[in-house]
């Protein structure tokens, strides 16, 4: 801290909040603090921006050595503050984005997610339907090469107990060395486990309560349902599974290999074994959990708050506020919602950096293959305008387009429900968002009772019981219209109600004895798992494939063909919805309007789709998967707080060459929730004391030395001398008389170099009387 007009000293009393660089406790309570402002980074010394050497001194023997030094000048390099790298772009609702940044020198990870879509080159467990569980013997693969262009058929899947895929790029990193884990959503919860569970996992794991409990209900579940292929395979294979030899890859038809090992073949390191309930278990004890709103600490520098992210119960956006840089983390966003609290985009505002991680501009695709219907949609992607005043930009946000939308396709869905019940057909439902299921029962049951129609409504998951009894217990992630039903004192959720009338039944798997008892058809029934893979959704789908009254209702962005593979041919109707996931494109720039960013960081593959005028205060970056995009650093200076009686003691004295002052002080430094602060130390200096100079500056005159040094008895002479370690011509004072010295000055340095230590001490006299010294 010298350079910077103050020095530390490490303090024996240390506390939990210090950073990395931290050195002391914070003042006391009573403690008055004044603010000054450091030029440049707080651990850049000061001295850098001067003209002239720096004089500092060390002791060798048996030669005496004096060092002046000149650091090279910094000015020219770029202020780099933050790393940003992209590890996967996500795919949809059940598969987040996944990154890494690097601020204040902590490497952060913004969620964990697994792409459960690769199931789908898993067949299902085998039935009397499959007469041969085995996967297709190496005399079959000459065959299947020579039929590269006909249709996949479900014998080609992969009949084995299925791994799952981990964000690959994930474990090129080194695990230890992450800092913080920030998750989203449960869905970015899901590979958690496999982190969390490397030796030397050390990070800090902040997920708010809902996304916490939620997620864990998630992975339980998730472990159970794998339960059901342990118990039909067998104990899992030591190494790796049979499936993955290389004979075995070759066999598999081009989309599965794409899948498997991605395009350059580097995704094959991604798949694991599903960890188990134990793991879950360990990693849970791990998390510390947020309330809504509530801000955290990090080791004394980054202030992190969790806010709504407006797109389901419990998902958030981040803010990280550090010494030198506030971050806006945007994942998987939208403004207004039914069910879920909205969009809180005004505790956005004051963030330097804005970091989209998910934009929407769904579209909905039917499934070809059977006789569908198509739900709603009035979304349309278009070219972003930035010509919208603030106001405009503020009412666009809040409009209710995208809350109308969802009950619009919600209602629609509802209408094909009625339909298919009509006709004697039942409804299986494997959606797996949280917000959507509860908001179809109430509707569900609201249709029945107009159409007079008595069909009971199941669901069917080993963990529906405890997850549909925690959404009475979190009002504050729920919307406003859901919240005033507390005051009334109303449940949240019509599914209480439901449950008291045994409208609604639930139950933890298909087997169990009570569900049997009161099992009729035509019913509608919800049903873990979206993958069409896992859990009782496979024998429900298998029991009405074949009804050509039944209907199944999937999300957009699942892959319906693969999907449905080992269930062809099927009768089953199909109707495949659209949800949003992320922030309309139309809506980014009136966001940006009101937040004011300095920096955003956008997909690369979504810059055409985004048209920004060269008068907008904020710069666009544009970011790749696995690529690490440096971000500058907007601050120039940083904030001390200095204890009001260590301001008494600053004597400034005034550089020549710059309009600066520069002081001496000796305090305990510390940053404690993202602030820097010097206050007294235990021990205070003297300032009676006669204390030696601690810094200098200031170019050395050599004739002027020469003239001083004869008045002190010292005589020697000026030579011109090439040095042996820098390529500059280099001045040198031989010291002849009483004693031999050496003093070589260069550039950027300057070497004094005696016999004894006191002539040392009376050379450095005489050049602390030439130079400027602190």
């Amino acid at each position: 801290m010298a350079g910077a007009g103050a020095y530390g000293r490490k303090s024996a009393h240390s506390q939990p909040n210090c950073s990395k660089s931290g050195l002391g406790p914070g003042p006391g309570p009573d403690q008055p603090i004044i603010t000054c402002r450091l030029l440049r980074s707080l651990f850049t010394p000061l001295i850098q921006t001067l003209r002239g050497p720096i004089l500092s001194s060390s002791s060798t023997s048996p030669l005496i050595q004096r060092r002046v030094e000149r650091p090279r000048s910094t000015r020219s390099l770029p202020s780099v503050y933050m790393k940003f790298t992209c590890l996967s772009k996500g795919g949809n609702f059940y598969f987040p984005p996944c990154h890494i940044i690097t601020v204040s020198g902590f490497r952060i990870l913004l969620d964990c997610p697994l792409d459960l879509s690769s199931l789908m080159i898993f067949s299902p467990i085998p039935t009397h339907a499959f007469s041969n569980p085995e996967l297709p013997s190496p005399d079959s693969v000459d065959q299947k090469r020579q039929k590269h262009e006909r249709p996949i058929d479900s014998s080609e899947l992969i009949r084995a107990q299925p791994w799952f895929k981990t964000v690959t790029s994930l474990h090129l990193w080194n695990v230890p060395f992450i800092d913080v884990v920030l998750i989203s959503s449960p869905m970015g919860m899901l590979g958690l486990p496999f982190l969390s569970r490397v030796n030397g996992f050390r990070a800090k794991i902040y997920v708010t309560e809902v996304t916490a409990r939620i997620g864990q209900l998630l992975m339980e579940d998730l472990v159970l349902m794998n339960k059901e292929f342990r118990q039909f395979y067998g104990c899992e294979e030591s190494g790796l599974p049979q499936w993955m030899n290389w004979e075995k890859l070759e066999s598999l038809p081009s989309l599965f290999r794409e899948i498997v090992l991605g395009e350059d073949g580097v995704e094959l390191g991604g798949w694991m074994p599903l960890y188990s309930a134990d793991d879950v278990k360990g990693c849970m004890q791990k998390v510390h959990t947020l309330k809504y709103a509530q801000e955290v600490c990090y080791n004394g520098t980054l202030i992190i708050k969790a806010v709504s992210s407006g797109l389901e119960i419990g998902t958030c956006n981040w803010t990280i506020n550090g010494p030198k840089r506030n971050i806006a983390c945007l994942s998987s966003s939208i403004f207004n919602s039914s069910h879920a609290m909205n969009f809180d985009y005004h505790a956005l505002r004051g963030n330097d950096l804005i970091i989209y991680s998910d934009l929407s501009s769904p579209v909905l695709e039917d499934v070809k293959d059977n006789s569908c219907y198509s739900a709603p949609t009035s979304q349309k992607s278009s070219t972003l305008s930035a010509d919208n005043d603030q106001e405009a930009s503020a009412e666009l946000l809040l409009s209710t387009s995208e809350s109308l939308e969802e009950m619009e396709k919600l209602n629609f869905i509802c209408s094909c429900i009625i339909d298919s019940v009509k006709a004697g057909g039942s409804v299986l439902i494997p959606i797996g968002r949280l917000g959507i299921i509860l908001q179809l029962l109430e509707l569900i049951s609201l249709s029945l009772e107009a159409s007079s129609l008595k069909v009971p409504i199941f669901i069917i998951s080993s963990v529906a019981e405890e997850l549909l009894a925690f959404t009475n217990i979190i009002p504050e992630w729920l919307c406003k219209q859901r919240q005033e039903k507390l005051f009334s004192g109303e449940p949240f959720f019509a599914h209480t109600q439901l449950i008291k009338e045994k409208k609604l039944h639930v139950f933890p798997a298909v087997h169990s004895p009570n569900l049997l008892k009161i099992w009729q058809e035509p019913c509608i029934a919800f049903s873990p798992h979206w993958s069409l893979r896992l859990g009782p959704v496979v024998h429900l789908l298998r029991r009405w494939s074949g009804d050509e009254n039944s209907l199944l209702i999937m999300e957009e962005g699942v892959d319906a063909d693969l999907a449905l593979l080992p269930f062809k041919p099927m009768a089953m109707k199909v109707l495949q919805c659209s949800f949003l996931s992320g922030i309309k494109l139309q809506k980014v720039q009136p966001l940006l309007k009101i937040l004011q960013p300095k920096f955003v960081l956008f997909p690369e593959d979504l810059r055409q789709l985004v048209s920004y005028s060269d008068t907008n205060s904020h710069a666009f970056f544009y970011y790749c998967e696995n690529e690490t995009l440096p971000v500058p650093s907007l601050k120039n200076s940083s904030e001390l707080e200095i204890a009001a009686d260590l301001v008494s003691l600053i004597h400034c004295r005034r550089l020549t060459a710059e309009s600066i002052g520069i002081g001496r002080l000796k305090g305990d430094f510390s940053v404690t929730h993202g602030k820097h602060q010097l206050h007294s130390g235990s021990e205070q200096a003297d300032s009676s004391q006669s204390r030696p100079p601690l810094l200098h500056w200031g170019s050395l005159d050599l004739e002027r030395l020469l003239a001083v040094l004869e008045k002190m008895g010292i005589r020697g002479s000026v030579e011109q001398g090439n040095s042996d370690t820098d390529s500059e011509n280099a001045r040198v004072v031989h010291v002849y008389e009483p004693n031999k010295a050496l003093i070589e000055v260069r550039e950027n340095s300057t070497i004094i170099s005696a016999s004894n230590e006191s002539l040392s001490s009376l050379i450095f006299e005489a050049v602390d009387g030439i130079l400027s010294g602190l």
